[in-house]
């Protein structure tokens, strides 16, 4: 999971993911309402990105936002499963 603490908020912002078949499910992010249209979802699904990179996985965007994330960004493709 990649996670940051959130100043003020009751629970950390998250991104998890599980693996099938080295490939990492990105299945569920969450910002606390307070802490949401700051970026930090944003943040967690490029923390991903760099690690499937060094790592050389490649990332299903089975989250919503993370689907967008990828639709918006066509670079992504190779690390789109």
């Amino acid at each position: 999971r990649y996670f940051t603490s959130v100043e003020g908020a009751s629970r950390e912002a998250e991104l998890t993911w599980v693996e099938r078949g080295g490939v990492r499910h990105a299945n569920h992010t969450f910002v606390p309402p307070e802490a949401r249209g700051k970026g930090i979802a944003e943040k967690l699904v490029k923390a991903i990105i760099v690690d499937a990179r060094e790592e050389g996985f490649r990332i299903a965007p089975d989250c919503s936002y993370v689907d967008s994330y990828f639709r918006r960004h066509s670079d992504l493709a190779e690390l789109r499963a």
